[in-house]
């Protein structure tokens, strides 16, 4: 049916069309003052319902404003056909003062399907009891057959809380594309189920590996208290940021922190603050996070590099206080498909509370192969370990499993207050693993797991498994790096201060950078050039000479 406009003066009862015939792009608000016999096209005439929004049929540059302060019942649903592009998106945005509030009928706040171009800006997303457990604050959702991505998603200064995920990303059964040029920034995703911020697609076949999504870039989000659910044992519940069939990504100046407290104490796998899996060259740098918890006995970590992971870097970024590991590498598939990675010039302070069976960095897994560890800070302490069996079976600042081949571990701190520095599952020989330059120091009994064997010095360690030796000269030391974190009292505000040495006489010289055989990068923790002369850890000492390599 068509409805016809008198030109001139409004008809009582009729309503007009949801969209404005011809023209465009269009701008339409929304608002509680509103009525949705308006046209819709002003702040003055706004409609009143999302539900009226939704018989919109949104072209390329067509906005639509949301009365901020306000709170809507209902969604908002793009589907395919009503794309924008880089230069013409599609926006849905707050306008007057403050964020309008979305609150879906137990279903997901924004869903944007099959369909592109969209700008999503200053809104908050509010889950019910029902949402908790089946919608998603905002979703994009791509199930077209074929492998050309979806261009082109902004997502910017929104708050998503109260659903199964704050934010995800993904592609639906029979798809393997997803989407591409992906920016989502100064987001906030807590209190939901599952995970705050996911990314996800199809199975991982590492004989022809091939990723959903590419050109992402994550920066200023906070991830916490996404609790987990208590009813899933099948799979990890309970993550701040998880990134799944990515590639080229790069996750920056984000938190993660009271994550996975309500996971599932059955679970295979637990949920970790910030990690990636089944992907590529993904960078995860300057990031925190802290306090994240498992329900179970396993993860409950910081950052990680999970199964079918490659190019990929964990830099600059700082853990403490979680209950599994501050950094993860781990490959429990023995697919092949977890090589060339790198972690760097990260601290750990405190990690692995509940769980002593990780550590500071823990590397380990099936055919994981060319794994770089270098200038890493790790100090950690028996004091507030979650359990009696904790403090009985201390963590240690690094811990090796078998399975890994091509792994170097170069000028790192390792500091205990008497725990093991190292513990290595498999007495590893040079020629497939390898620790060079590194300081080993402990404010108590000096000890280090290798293999079956456990050692009381460097000297004898050194002397038995060949570690810790260059051209036939001993590397490594074993000399106080003075870190003010051995000593501090665990808090909320811990920071990486408290990791900094502050050594008279300064700490322990390592290796060169030739000698190292990698690419350092051009600055340490805290963005200072490196020096000519290297010095152990994250932090540079700011008095070395300040000379680029």
């Amino acid at each position: 049916m068509v409805l016809l406009l008198l030109a001139g003066c409004d008809v009582p009862g009729v309503y007009r069309p949801a969209r404005p015939a011809g023209g465009g792009p269009f701008t339409f608000y929304v608002s509680p003052e509103g009525d949705d016999r308006n046209d819709g096209m002003s702040s003055e005439k706004p409609w009143r319902s999302l539900d009226h929004a939704n018989t919109v049929h949104f072209r390329p540059g067509d906005r639509l404003r949301l009365k901020g302060g306000e709170r809507f019942r209902g969604s908002v649903t793009l589907e395919e056909g009503e794309a924008g592009s880089s230069t013409q998106p599609v926006v849905i945005e707050s306008y007057g003062v403050g964020r309008a509030t979305i609150v879906p009928r137990g279903a997901s706040g924004i869903t944007v399907h099959n369909t592109a171009g969209v700008e999503i800006r200053n809104v908050s997303l509010v889950g019910d009891h029902k949402a908790l457990r089946e919608g998603v604050g905002i979703a994009f959702r791509n199930s077209l057959l074929g492998t050309r991505r979806l261009d082109h998603v902004r997502i910017t200064n929104v708050e998503a809380r109260g659903f199964q995920n704050g934010i995800s990303v993904g592609t639906e059964e029979g798809a393997v594309a997803g989407y591409s040029d992906v920016r989502i920034t100064d987001a906030s995703v807590h209190d939901n189920l599952e995970a705050g911020l996911v990314f996800y697609g199809p199975r991982f076949e590492a004989a022809r590996p091939a990723y959903a999504h590419d050109d992402l870039r994550i920066e200023g989000v906070r991830a916490y208290s996404n609790t987990g659910d208590p009813q899933s044992d099948q799979r990890n519940t309970g993550s701040g940021i998880v990134l799944g069939s990515v590639r080229n990504a790069t996750v920056v100046r984000s938190v993660a922190h009271d994550n996975g407290s309500k996971s599932a104490a059955a679970a295979e796998e637990g949920p970790e603050g910030i990690w990636v899996y089944d992907s590529t060259r993904v960078v995860l740098e300057n990031n925190t996070s802290y306090h994240n918890r498992t329900g179970s006995r396993v993860d409950g970590g910081g950052f990680g590099l999970d199964n079918n992971v490659s190019h990929s870097v964990m830099q600059y970024n700082l853990a403490y206080g979680n209950d599994g590991p501050g950094f993860l590498v781990y490959s429990g598939q023995p697919t092949g498909a977890h090589r060339n990675n790198i972690v760097r010039f990260n601290m750990s302070w405190d990690d692995a509370r509940k769980l002593p069976e990780y550590g500071g960095i823990v590397a380990y897994g099936s055919r994981l192969k060319n794994l770089d560890v270098y200038h890493n800070t790790v100090v950690m302490r028996t004091e507030g370990l979650a359990s009696v069996e904790a403090a009985g079976n201390r963590p240690p600042a690094l811990r090796l499993q078998d399975g890994m081949a091509d792994v170097r571990v170069h000028n790192n701190i390792f500091a205990t207050d008497g725990g093991p520095l190292v513990e290595s599952s498999s007495a590893y020989s040079p020629d497939s693993l390898r620790l060079q330059g590194n300081d080993y120091f402990s404010t108590g009994d000096w000890s280090l797991w290798w293999g079956a064997r456990r050692f009381t010095t460097l000297d004898g360690w050194r002397a038995a498994s060949r570690q810790e030796m260059l051209e036939g000269d001993p590397t490594g030391s074993a000399e106080d790096p003075c870190l003010r974190g051995l000593a501090a009292p665990i808090s909320d505000l811990a920071g990486a201060e408290n990791l900094v040495p502050d050594c008279e006489n300064g700490v322990p010289v390592g290796l060169g950078p030739q000698a190292m055989g990698v690419d350092l990068g051009p600055f340490d923790y805290f963005g200072n050039r490196l020096p000519t002369t290297l010095m152990v850890g994250a932090v540079q000492p700011r008095t070395a000479d300040r000379g680029a390599l």
